[in-house]
């Protein structure tokens, strides 16, 4: 490729993967997975520059590839479950994020991937509601329904398990 493409391309990678991995940490809850997927989508949008340099939004074909890889990593990760179930519980993890950040991951694991999909793009991404409908293909209203939704039961599950943890017997 040319030296103005590389360029373009550098630029277009530094202004947009804090974005891009945010949108998909918030999407799947790991922080590692989050930056290979975003490594991937962008690996993609390099082999494919020239036509995807042309589009009005590229960050959006960016995010819509990762989505679709993540996607793909979750169906490989429940036969990977499935199998691992088989052997026995997996060994304990030692250390890890905060109560809070466990609790909201948690509960936005729970909500399905549409809702969970329209929270990071306008949470995180801060997005519009319009823009969210462009991207992911849906007409605003279902955005904005997915949105109120999200809302909802992300306050129920936060709530649940803000439940569970008093009734939790104390230990010392």
């Amino acid at each position: 490729m040319a030296g103005d493409d590389s360029a373009d391309f550098d630029g277009f990678y530094v202004g947009a993967v804090r974005r891009v991995v945010l949108y998909l940490y918030a999407a799947c809850g790991d922080r590692a997975e989050a930056q290979d997927l975003a490594q991937e989508a962008f690996a993609r949008a390099w082999q494919h520059w020239p036509k995807v340099s042309g589009y009005d939004d590229p960050e959006a074909w960016v995010r819509s590839v990762a989505w679709r890889l993540m996607v793909n990593r979750w169906r490989g990760l429940r036969r990977w479950l499935a199998a691992r179930a088989r052997l026995g519980p997996p060994e304990a993890m030692t250390g890890g994020p905060s109560p809070d950040r466990v609790a909201v991951v948690h509960a936005l694991q729970r909500l399905p991937a549409a809702q969970r999909q329209v929270v990071a793009l306008h949470y995180l991404l801060d997005m519009s509601v319009h823009d969210i409908a462009r991207t992911v293909g849906a007409p605003e209203g279902t955005v904005k329904a997915r949105l109120s939704r999200a809302r909802t039961a992300l306050a129920r599950l936060l709530e649940e398990d803000l439940q569970e943890e008093s009734n939790a017997p104390f230990r010392t």
